[in-house]
């Protein structure tokens, strides 16, 4: 018999109706529009013994990667200053580089894993990668483990 994975990714829309509106209800705790739990939960529309049930177990997936440790590749041309503009994109954004991998260059591109500390970070993971991936030389940017 198979072991069945403990976490899942879902697309949000495949999920019921009451996982979502339980990260509803966490999200205006935390952003400080409500003030209680029954507060978020009458906004959100759910009873407060709902919201208790699955608070623990619903997370959105780029929270689940904030103030953890954060595994990136990208594949860079190979050009003077490719990676170091990455890296000004990291600091820039509140990222804390920790490893930095990179190979020799065939075929004019470079793989390089980056390892970042990403709990201080004051843009969310999905604009940062956004942001690593428009720039000058980076052919592909993706978060690879985190």
């Amino acid at each position: 018999m198979s072991k069945v994975s403990k976490y899942f990714i879902v697309e949000a829309s495949a999920l019921p109706e009451i996982f979502l509106k339980v990260a509803q209800a966490k999200e205006a705790l935390e952003l400080g529009e409500a003030a209680t739990v029954n507060e978020a939960t009458r906004m959100a529309g759910i009873s407060r013994s709902a919201f208790y049930k699955y608070k623990d177990a619903v997370r959105p997936f780029n929270d689940m990667m904030n103030g953890h440790i954060v595994t990136f590749q990208a594949m860079l041309r190979d050009e003077p200053g490719a990676l170091s503009a990455i890296l000004n994109i990291f600091a820039a954004s509140g990222g804390n580089i920790l490893t930095i991998n990179q190979t020799i260059p065939t075929g004019s591109v470079a793989a390089v894993n980056l390892s970042a500390e990403t709990s201080g970070l004051n843009v969310s993971l999905d604009e940062l990668v956004h942001r690593v991936s428009a720039m000058d030389g980076v052919v592909k940017f993706e978060v690879l483990a985190g």
